[in-house]
């Protein structure tokens, strides 16, 4: 006996890769196989089947970056394998360390059905369980020759992202495709040595370390190098005990969910994920059909809609598998998505789509929202899974933060209203969890709620390109069930393990405010039309909803349930994330950009054909406002027959090579160079820019993260600063409504860039429409307001509220946050004054302080375009429009106003008459978020109100309709207990708190 551990571990190493592993297939021989190249785009299976196949050999090179080749494989078990197990062991030239980012496959049999997916870690095809000998075996295998792009680190360029682009060459060659005995005492062994491996090497030196080694070598000695199968069994004997040795009382608890976290877009286009998830479900209700302790979780209902569209044959077998509560709807959102950049009512429909969908379906609802994978996550978060029903939350991503270590794994998350919603984080800091030895014992080892709870979860499989859970892996679990020295696993729904962490932990620790990503700080920015196309296409749909219902309550028309689910369900899709941050391959956003576009043409069409049905046949011009605030005496959901404006005209005046712009509010002074350098609120006579400095100042910045390309900011980009003041023209120009344009046009490396600077009357905002012609490599964008406000914190807009943040940087944790995120406005302000930005599509902001001679300037800086080249190379290159605003004189009311007028247009149609509002709401700071008819098409009507200006908050709402009942209900608009709503002079009411989002849900009159 010895106990030299190094010796050991390195002779069952090398025993277990070089002998054992090789040794789990004994016999083969090599099937009979013919294939067809498709030319294009995937077929369907049905189609698959019949192609014309011709002959092809192992050895053979394979598939161009994209495409999808046929085989088909056909054999003959041979006699002498009678009453053995018999697979298929199929090698399509894998790289074993790249699961989900290169070939993979799915096998079909000839009648249509499948069987499960090939990957680099799951090589294997069922054929017998028990051969009867000289069986036919006839498989069909759809290959997906995907490129590897993932491939170096730090990530290079590649044209390979887009099918436009990629290369002709084959990529790939047939390394093998055999029929194979398989050895299952030797694959128990396998997996034996390697659990008892890993264990030991996270145990400290001690007797349980010792007695592993030593059964360990005991095993080896027993064991024939050449002839593994017969001695498979003696070796696995002398393990058995330290195998049987029970877990220590205190043990850490693992609740494992089987798990494959499918990017719906990434280095792969959509099309491509359709298929990863037709695969990865194969193959797991095959490995839930083996293993009867084994549960599978899979979120995203557009994951499951696909499967029911696309795969018919997949579907069924899913949805067997969910009715006997094995496989596990999880999430209840319509994609993981992205939850910093979405709106509110984008958010709202995440999960009402979602929830809705497994219910019609499975009849089933998630209790919990599971977004491991996300960039961040947004403060107004947890009140809208409260009101949209759920009691937990799940992530993992926080664990990747660069600076900070979170203090919790078990806790309660408070958002901006004050709700709480009991979260948790994996201490294995994974959702791809194999169940190594290292992460088991991180598991336990990190796990900060230790002292009044000790359990944690583990999704487990192969992720974000699919693949899922292995039978490696289902093994490992059976054997860390109960194993001393390592933490106990055990296959668990997550509603279990939430129940029951919430019963040990009565009173958890609380986290307040946004969960900031320390990390992917640029996704807030990359792909800028992406992000464009989703504001612009999110604020439609809402309008279009307003104007349908408007029409259907008025004028009798059909609502548009159907092509309104079909655009909500596009736009949701779009919001995963990394498609709506920007993080995917040049393919997925080229077809992005498209599908915006059809989807404001489609809302475009309804909100004209709503506000044709409101205003009938005739001649006159009627003006529509559906933002929701007055604009132009239209107040919300209001149409009036347009009249000529008779505001006074802008004072413009030529002065030091530049112009001075008043409109008897506020006063603005332009450079020679185009730049702001006075903006004064002649009320109180404030300056809001700092003295001797200019706004709407454009700087370019050198931008070369330190990996994530597409991703990353690195703090270091501040080092290198370009001023962009070079000046090719500058023209002065008025408007029929009095407003004064100053044109500016700039010049710079390769790009140019065209402002238009703009003041209307009886306007405290002066507006920018910016096109940027932009051909830049590595670079950031921003453009720089420094003010002469002395501002603790930012105002910063998100869902439903506004969200505060400090702009000293005392500690790492707001050093940290050096790019952060807003949506249409964000506010500095300090007692008495305050100035802010607007934006129709930016979501990325900075905010600097400087102090001289007692006087702090603050300066908030947009983050207008970047130009990544990983994943796409092209990112950005082309014309790119901005529309931004300085706000002066501001205050919240101020800027929430300013930012939802600027995204929502004045709409004038030619008809008879003008229309007065649906729906009209009273009390300062409520803000009609949606109007909207109910989701059940049951005809009731749906308003939805928040508290905008964060304090408590009194008034009424009345609809212009008959109804019989109101009733305060969900986000997903189910009834609440005691909801009913005594009205008030025929008025709902409303008595919110700060930030709260209120439901109500009327029944209509016959």
């Amino acid at each position: 006996m010895h106990d030299d551990t190094s010796l050991t571990t390195g002779r069952v190493k090398r025993v277990l890769q070089e002998r054992v592993l090789p040794a789990i297939y004994s016999d083969s021989i090599p099937l009979e196989v013919s294939w067809h190249e498709l030319p294009g785009e995937p077929v369907t299976p049905t189609k698959g089947l019949a192609l014309d196949y011709v002959p092809a050999q192992v050895g053979t090179s394979w598939g161009a970056a994209w495409g999808t080749t046929w085989f088909h494989l056909q054999g003959q078990v041979p006699a002498s394998w009678a009453s053995r197990r018999v697979e298929a062991i199929i090698d399509l030239g894998f790289d074993v360390n790249m699961t989900g980012f290169q070939c993979e496959g799915l096998i079909y049999r000839p009648d249509g059905n499948t069987v499960k997916a090939l990957n680099p870690r799951n090589q294997w095809v069922p054929v017998t369980e028990s051969a009867e000998g000289n069986e036919l075996v006839d498989l069909y295998l759809e290959a997906a020759s995907n490129p590897v792009l993932l491939d170096h680190h730090p990530f290079l360029p590649t044209e390979e992202g887009d099918i436009l682009t990629s290369s002709t060459r084959k990529l790939y060659t047939i390394r093998r495709m055999d029929l194979a005995v398989f050895e299952p005492v030797v694959h128990e062994l396998a997996l034996d040595l390697e659990v008892l491996l890993d264990l030991q090497e996270q145990l400290p030196q001690g007797p349980r370390k010792m007695q592993i080694l030593q059964a360990l070598d005991n095993a080896l000695d027993v064991l024939d190098l050449q002839d593994i199968t017969s001695t498979a069994q003696a070796a696995r004997d002398e393990l058995a005990d330290v195998l049987a040795a029970p877990a220590e009382h205190s043990a850490h608890q693992i609740s494992a969910i089987g798990h494959s976290h499918i990017d719906s877009a990434w280095l792969w286009p959509l099309r491509e994920t359709i298929r990863k998830v037709s695969r990865t479900a194969s193959s797991m209700v095959e490995l839930l059909g083996d293993e009867p302790d084994f549960l599978y979780g899979m979120s995203s209902a557009q994951q499951y809609k696909w499967l029911k569209s696309h795969r018919p044959e997949v579907w069924e077998r899913v949805k067997q598998a969910v009715a006997d509560e094995r496989f596990l709807p999880l999430g209840g959102m319509w994609v993981e998505s992205d939850t910093v950049m979405p709106s509110g009512e984008s958010l709202v429909r995440q999960f009402l789509y979602g929830q809705k969908f497994f219910h019609d379906e499975f009849g089933v609802s998630s209790k919990g929202v599971w977004l491991p994978d996300s960039f961040g996550y947004s403060p107004a978060l947890p009140q809208l899974m409260r009101r949209a029903g759920f009691e937990w939350f799940f992530t993992q991503k926080i664990s990747w933060n660069q600076q900070n270590k979170f203090p919790h794994h078990s806790f309660d998350w408070e958002g901006i209203d004050g709700s709480r919603i009991f979260s948790h984080f994996p201490s294995m800091d994974t959702y791809n969890s194999q169940l190594s030895g290292e992460e088991v014992a991180k598991a336990s080892r990190q796990f900060r709620e230790a002292r009044v709870t000790n359990n944690s979860i583990a999704p487990v499989g192969w992720g974000d390109g699919g693949g899922g859970t292995t039978r490696e892996m289902t093994g490992k679990a059976k054997r860390l069930s109960n194993l001393e020295g390592s933490a106990q696993v055990r296959w668990e729904h997550p509603n279990k393990f939430f129940d029951r962490a919430k019963r040990e932990l009565p009173n958890p620790p609380v986290w307040v405010g946004e969960l900031y990503l320390e990390l992917h700080r640029a996704t807030l920015t990359s792909q800028h039309q992406t992000k464009q196309g989703n504001r612009r296409t999110e604020q439609l749909l809402v309008e279009a909803e307003l104007w349908a219902a408007t029409a259907t309550l008025y004028t009798g028309s059909d609502y548009p349930y159907v092509q309104l689910d079909e655009l909500w369900e596009t736009v949701l899709l779009h919001q995963f994330h990394d498609i709506l941050p920007g993080t995917s391959i040049a393919w997925v956003h080229r077809e992005v950009v498209g599908r915006y576009a059809q989807v404001i043409e489609q809302a475009e069409a309804l909100i004209l054909t709503a506000q044709q049905q409101l205003a009938g046949d005739g001649s006159t011009p009627i003006a529509f406002n559906g933002a929701a605030f007055t604009r132009n005496s239209l107040s919300f959901g209001q149409a009036k027959a347009l009249t000529a404006s008779c505001a006074d005209s802008v004072q413009a005046t030529a002065a030091h090579g530049g112009y001075v712009l008043d409109n008897g509010i506020v006063r603005i002074q332009v450079s020679d160079q185009g730049l702001i350098t006075s903006a004064v609120d002649l009320a109180t006579g404030r300056e809001a820019i700092a003295s001797g400095q200019e706004a709407n100042l454009l700087q370019l910045h050198q931008d070369f993260p330190n990996m994530w390309d597409a991703w990353d900011v690195d703090k270091y980009y501040r080092n290198q600063v370009t001023d962009l003041r070079e000046l090719n023209s500058m023209e002065l120009s008025s408007t029929e409504d009095g407003s004064q344009v100053i044109t500016i046009s700039r010049g710079f490396s390769k790009s140019t860039v065209i402002q238009q600077l703009s003041l209307a009357p009886g306007d405290r905002t002066v507006h920018i429409a910016q096109s940027t012609d932009w051909h830049e490599a590595e670079k950031f964008l921003k453009v720089a307001f420094p003010l002469d406000v002395r501002a603790e914190q930012t105002i910063a807009e998100t869902q439903f509220g506004y969200h505060k943040r400090v702009t000293h940087v005392n500690t790492s944790w707001e050093a940290a946050k050096f790019e952060t995120s807003m949506h249409r406005f964000v506010l500095a302000e300090e007692p008495g004054f305050g100035v802010g930005l607007i934006n129709d599509s930016i979501y990325g902001f900075d905010v600097t302080r400087e102090a001289k001679e007692a006087r702090v300037t603050t300066t908030m800086r947009l983050s207008l375009l970047r130009a990544p080249r990983f994943p796409d190379p092209q990112t950005d290159q082309g014309i790119q429009t901005h529309r931004y605003g300085l706000v002066i004189g501001a205050d919240i009311a101020t800027v929430t106003e300013a930012g939802a007028l600027l995204n929502s247009a004045e709409r004038v149609v030619v008809g008879a008459q003008g229309v007065e509002p649906l729906v009209a709401v009273t009390g300062e700071g409520l803000v009609v978020s949606s109007v909207k008819l109910s989701a059940d098409r049951s005809g009731d009507l749906v308003v939805r109100v928040y508290e905008s200006l964060g304090r408590r908050a009194r008034g009424a709402l009345k609809i212009n309709a008959a109804y019989a009942s109101a009733t305060t209900v969900s986000l997903l608009e189910d009834s609440l207990a005691q909801a009913a709503i005594d009205l008030l002079d025929g008025a709902v009411p409303l008595e919110l708190s700060a930030f709260e989002v209120r439901t109500v849900r009327f029944k209509l009159s016959d």
